[in-house]
């Protein structure tokens, strides 16, 4: 009954899909709710899935030469206001101090919603000749924005987050850099959270505020909802201009800087569970998973079944000293029935029962998380097989997320078919754009529907916008968005 009880405690998916998120998030024990509202506790079943993101994606930016800084979390208003579109863009989100212990500030200071300006100010004093570029930093930090609607990973008044910031001589410099991280985040999401993502360009309305270009990787949720899953910016050299980077060239002429950023976020973890979750909770990619093998002794109190629970856990342990196997034995009092429903729900990709009758056949069964199939394997074969099945279950979680995606992407010519679509069906719809924003807010206003990217693979749906019915410019990836 009890094993029962943990699941009935999950809303179904198609029941309620946003309380269905809410309860795994909190049945799973990702994040616990705190008194400040709209903020809340990484609980550990949460920050390591973080822990792994950050450490894995953290050593691919080193390998294109990143650093990592660290900058001040409080940014002074007049710099906020040296970018006008910048603070114009942040402004409704700003936390404001105004206080320092019990006197008034002279000065307004904002909790940093992202560290532009900052980056800024301290590139104009470190940078001052050829010699100095490029400048390829980037920062693990927290960041606060004053969200009126919150939902945890997804949206929250303070999360965690990396931000690039880069300095470059050339305007080809900065492109090259903005689209090599976009790159590295469609890699990271795909070959390791195992989400398949669109890769494109924002229109100039959906762009970062003072970006001359935002490229995003776009990832579809079970839902059919869109997922902004990570964001790469070209800033030009606007923010050079407003803040006075320059550097002297080989000619010994001045020249201002051209300079991106770039940035993911704990949203990655609401994107793993959306994309790959079920009614039994959470199903987690093995590269991200903390533990990736939960083994589950079956009468345990019966003679050489702990032990041999234990033994496998530390041959498992074993197996690669560089990158060891997360594994776990479960050896509570709680019963088997109660044991399987939670190593579901915490999405651990694979479980091994072993009891008394295995012992005596010298075998175990190996269950799969994400097709429920159970193997049975020889206890000499273990060590072989298990690394094996995780790689086969990444694979087989990208292609079961990429399927999803595909069977849930349409196409539409026209106004009336574009209607039809999202008012029948959930995904994302490929039509084509003149390129003018009026049509874009038409559609946002009619359909709530936002434009998600322009692909960097165009395809041609039609000759005109689905919109206005003007000449086409540009296929446009369409979607309801999180």
């Amino acid at each position: 009954m009890a094993d029962k009880k943990l699941v009935e405690a999950i809303t179904a998916m198609d029941v309620d899909f946003a309380q269905w998120y809410t309860d795994v998030v909190k049945k799973a024990e990702l994040v616990g709710y705190t008194s400040v509202k709209g903020c809340v506790v990484l609980k550990p079943a949460g920050y390591a899935i973080w822990e792994l993101i950050q450490k894995q994606l953290d050593a691919q930016f080193k390998a294109t030469g990143v650093e990592n800084v660290y900058l001040p979390v409080f940014i002074p208003e007049s710099l906020l206001q040296k970018e006008k579109d910048h603070v114009e863009g942040f402004a409704p989100e700003v936390a404001w101090v105004t206080h320092g212990g019990l006197q008034p500030l002279n000065e307004r200071i904002c909790v940093r919603p992202t560290s532009e300006t900052l980056f800024c100010d301290f590139y104009k004093d470190d940078i001052q000749s050829y010699r100095d570029l490029p400048k390829v930093y980037n920062q693990w930090c927290n960041v606060v924005r004053w969200e009126k609607e919150t939902r945890p990973f997804l949206r929250s008044r303070e999360f965690l987050w990396q931000e690039g910031h880069t300095a470059h001589a050339t305007q080809e410099e900065a492109s090259e850099r903005t689209r090599q991280m976009l790159n590295v985040y469609a890699d990271f999401c795909e070959k390791v959270l195992a989400i398949p993502v669109i890769k494109g360009q924002k229109t100039d309305k959906e762009k970062f505020a003072g970006a001359t270009e935002t490229f995003t990787i776009e990832a579809l949720m079970h839902d059919g909802k869109a997922l902004q899953s990570g964001t790469s910016h070209n800033f030009g050299d606007g923010f050079a201009k407003a803040f006075g980077i320059q550097y002297t060239d080989k000619e010994n002429k001045l020249q201002y800087v051209h300079q991106t950023s770039w940035g993911v976020s704990t949203r990655l973890i609401g994107a793993i569970i959306m994309v790959h979750g079920d009614d039994s909770g959470l199903k987690l990619p093995p590269k991200v998973a903390p533990v990736q093998v939960q083994i589950i002794p079956i009468r345990q109190q019966a003679e050489g079944v702990l032990d041999a629970a234990y033994d496998l856990q530390k041959k498992l342990a074993d197996v690669n000293i560089t990158n060891p196997i997360r594994v776990k034995v479960d050896d509570s009092d709680k019963t088997p029935g109660w044991k399987f429903a939670e190593c579901e729900m915490r999405g651990v990709p694979l479980r091994i029962e072993i009891g008394p009758k295995d012992l005596e056949a010298g075998k175990c069964v190996l269950v799969r998380r994400d097709t429920a199939e159970k193997i049975e394997c020889a206890l000499d074969d273990v060590t072989t097989k298990v690394p094996e099945l995780l790689e086969t279950i990444q694979k087989d979680m990208l292609e079961a997320a990429r399927a999803h995606r595909d069977a849930h992407t349409y196409s539409a010519k026209d106004y009336e078919e574009f209607v039809k679509v999202f008012e029948e069906k959930s995904g994302f719809v490929k039509a084509m754009w003149c390129g003018d924003q009026a049509c874009e807010d038409k559609i946002k206003e009619e359909l709530a529907v936002t434009s998600r990217c322009m692909p960097f693979e165009q395809e041609q749906i039609a000759d005109t916008c689905v919109c206005c019915g003007k000449k086409a410019q540009k296929m446009v990836y369409w979607g309801k968005a999180y």
